[in-house]
């Protein structure tokens, strides 16, 4: 049996107890619920990536607003549901609320967005990291943190394929 040095010892003591070993992120309890009125959002964008299909869904009143130029109301969520063989995969929800923001310092925050990843039985996916999500969506700051505000502001009320 080999025996660590003592130089070692100190060595590994050291490294987790300064956080260098670093266990994957998971998802966390947030107050993003899963629409209950998903079947009368508006589908207006679809985007392909590899194996996925995404289908990206708001409320009308989401549209409205943003065509107008307003901001979202408090409320919305905006739904990306990821097809996979034809059938849902998962559903990411990214839903504002007022204070929603208040939970994160400003390194993480994408004003009062919180999102969640849920699988298609609704129940939260715990393995989807969402301060990745948060990262990625601070890059759009400028369009409401949303990725397809083009295709949203240029949305015709056409269903999309």
């Amino acid at each position: 049996m080999r025996h660590l040095s003592p130089t070692a010892i100190v060595l590994a003591r050291a490294v987790a107890m300064t956080g260098l070993i670093v266990m994957p992120a998971q998802a966390e309890p947030n107050r993003v619920i899963f629409p209950a009125d998903l079947a009368q959002l508006v589908h207006y964008a679809t985007v392909r990536r590899g194996p996925s299909t995404e289908h990206i869904l708001t409320s009308q009143a989401a549209l409205d607003a943003m065509k107008a130029g307003k901001p979202t109301p408090e409320g919305t969520r905006f739904v990306l549901v990821d097809n996979r063989d034809g059938a849902p995969y998962r559903i990411f929800v990214m839903q504002k609320g007022a204070g929603f923001g208040a939970e994160y310092d400003e390194r993480r925050r994408t004003a009062d967005w919180q999102f969640q990843w849920f699988w298609p039985d609704k129940s939260v996916n715990m393995q989807e990291n969402t301060a990745r999500c948060q990262s990625c969506h601070q890059s759009r700051a400028e369009s409401e943190y949303i990725f397809t505000f083009s295709q949203l502001k240029t949305f015709s009320g056409r269903p999309v394929e």
